[in-house]
């Protein structure tokens, strides 16, 4: 499993959210793998992310169990990850 986290450099919320991530990484006990939607509009385009931040959790295989749009508290976050 691994969670995905598009993002912009832009985004504000998307930095928020990157804080909270960073804050919670001791917790966060899956890889994060961040995806520039600049650097990178194809995996975005391939994943449907049409606002940012999105989290995406996926498999081993990269097939999506579930995603959130916006920023998540790390509580939330937390809660969130459980599968």
């Amino acid at each position: 499993m691994k969670l995905l986290k598009f993002y912009a450099e832009w985004c504000g919320p998307c930095k928020m959210q990157t804080m909270i991530i960073k804050g919670a990484e001791d917790k966060i006990t899956i890889p994060v793998e961040e995806i520039d939607i600049d650097n990178d509009l194809m995996t975005a385009v391939n994943f449907g992310v049409r606002s940012v931040p999105t989290m995406v959790l996926v498999d081993d295989e990269r097939k999506e169990i579930k995603r959130k749009v916006g920023v998540m508290k790390e509580a939330e976050l937390l809660e969130w990850l459980k599968v």
